[in-house]
């Protein structure tokens, strides 16, 4: 595919990546963001680029974009638990009507169309791994709620429209990322983990830090989405990595890239944290020949040079 894309959030950690990603493969980027979790700095290495635009735009209301349009991928909305619980309202919005205009915009412009997911559709997930096909366990009035079920949300519209109005549609359902552009006052545990080293402070370890997860560099995560974009496949996708780590495991080796002497220190865990998380990548790996190539400890390196420079926000 060639031509102008939309990125909502492209302003944001992820949705930065993407647009630098869209421009260095030739395209023209249109970047629609509203800075409620994002940062103009995050795009300051191409907001010169004679192929990138910059809309202030909050994709909750209706939105107009003039000329053709080729394709949109819709990143945009709170994602750490810190943004959507001071954002509850907003997040829902930008899930649910985000979405509906996004999708509208994608109709009348004939484009094909990328909804950023999530794994937290999965929720506690009483499968592990999980795969596309299972369902989840999302509890709806929970304090995740805003955002799953925004989510939620947002992934059976977009299967409405393709299913209506014919329009090509792909749901990624993204896994924990990490990397460079990160905030790393935004409450997710590798820039709070890295943030604590570095400042010599201890490291908040939830509970006895046995529960998993699975951490995906922004790079690979990046090569997957542009590849679902560009693939026939219609159904949600897993793009995460498979490796999966403790959180103590994950606070140790951070521990041993920062060369800090800082100590664990354990706290309680948050509400309805989910237990194990790791993604089934055997679709992705099938439809896209996609697997994430970066070792847990490369992209460790490459995120904590980047945040001794980075300013906190």
């Amino acid at each position: 595919m060639s031509g102008r894309i939309v990125v909502t959030g492209g302003a944001g950690f992820l949705g930065s990546h993407l647009c630098e990603a869209l421009l260095a493969a030739g395209k023209r980027v249109l970047c629609l963001d509203n800075h409620l979790t994002s940062s103009s700095a995050n795009c300051a290495g191409f907001s010169s680029h004679p192929r990138f635009e910059f809309v202030a735009c909050d994709v909750s209301e209706p939105i107009h974009v003039e000329g053709a349009v080729e394709g949109i991928y819709h990143l945009a909305s709170a994602a750490s638990p810190v943004d959507y619980q001071r954002y509850p309202i907003q997040t829902l919005k930008a899930g649910a009507l985000g979405t509906y205009h996004t999708l509208g915009l994608a109709r009348s412009k004939g484009a094909r169309y990328l909804l950023a997911s999530t794994s937290e559709v999965y929720g506690d997930p009483e499968v592990h791994p999980q795969p596309e096909s299972y369902w989840g366990r999302v509890n709806p009035v929970g304090p995740r709620a805003v955002y799953d079920e925004a989510k939620r949300f947002a992934e059976a519209l977009t299967v409405a429209y393709h299913r209506a109005h014919g329009i090509r549609t792909h749901i990624i359902r993204i896994f924990n990322t990490y990397g460079p552009r990160m905030r790393m006052g935004d409450g997710r545990v590798i820039p709070a983990f890295i943030q604590q080293a570095l400042a010599g402070k201890p490291l908040t370890v939830h509970g006895e830090g046995k529960q998993s997860r699975s951490f995906c560099y922004v790079a690979d995560l990046i090569d997957g989405m542009v590849r679902v974009m560009d693939s026939d496949h219609d159904g949600p996708i897993n793009l995460g990595n498979p490796e999966e780590v403790t959180v103590e495991a994950l606070a140790r080796v951070i521990l041993e890239l920062t060369g800090s002497a800082s100590r664990l220190a354990p706290a309680p865990r948050p509400e309805e944290d989910p237990e194990r998380r790791r993604p089934d990548i055997t679709l992705a790996r099938q439809v896209l020949h996609w697997e994430p190539k970066v070792p847990l400890k490369t992209g460790l390196q490459k995120t904590i040079e980047w945040m001794r420079g980075a300013p906190v926000r």
